[in-house]
């Protein structure tokens, strides 16, 4: 069985470098790259008054909000979304997610997919490429 404990994952810092508030903590525990076959998951964290980058992501993804509270951002729609709320975003839609409360905002996203590309409308720091697959090495900056 793969298991991983949110509560223990190192998370990464990314950001973009227009706005300093750009900034997001992801994990990537599950996926093909980890054995799993058919999902994979991403856990990520965003700090008050910051927020998840616009990006699409090749799978449709299921968000769960763990704590806190923010505003997501799907295509033309945005929506308040809080602790115990679930939101389906559909496969290459561009999305992201502020965080507007006080506390960290903890999520977790579900992906359709063990394979999972997500492309970003600006370059993600410290990697500067706009294009990721889940799980896979994190490219070093060119």
């Amino acid at each position: 069985m793969l298991t991983a404990p949110t509560t223990q994952l190192d998370l990464l810092e990314a950001w973009i470098d227009s706005d300093p508030n750009g900034r997001v903590h992801p994990a990537f525990p599950i996926n093909r790259f980890t054995g799993a076959q058919d999902t994979a998951v991403v856990y990520f964290e965003v700090e008050p008054g910051e927020y998840l980058p616009t990006h699409t992501d090749s799978p449709e993804e299921i968000l769960y909000i763990v704590a806190g509270e923010g505003e997501a951002q799907v295509g033309d729609e945005r929506a308040h979304v809080r602790a115990g709320d679930l939101a389906v975003i559909p496969s290459i839609v561009p999305h992201g997610i502020a965080n507007t409360g006080t506390e960290t905002l903890k999520v977790v996203g579900f992906f359709s997919s063990a394979d999972v590309v997500s492309t970003f409308v600006e370059p993600l720091q410290p990697m500067g490429v706009t294009t990721l697959t889940m799980g896979a090495p994190v490219p070093a900056r060119a």
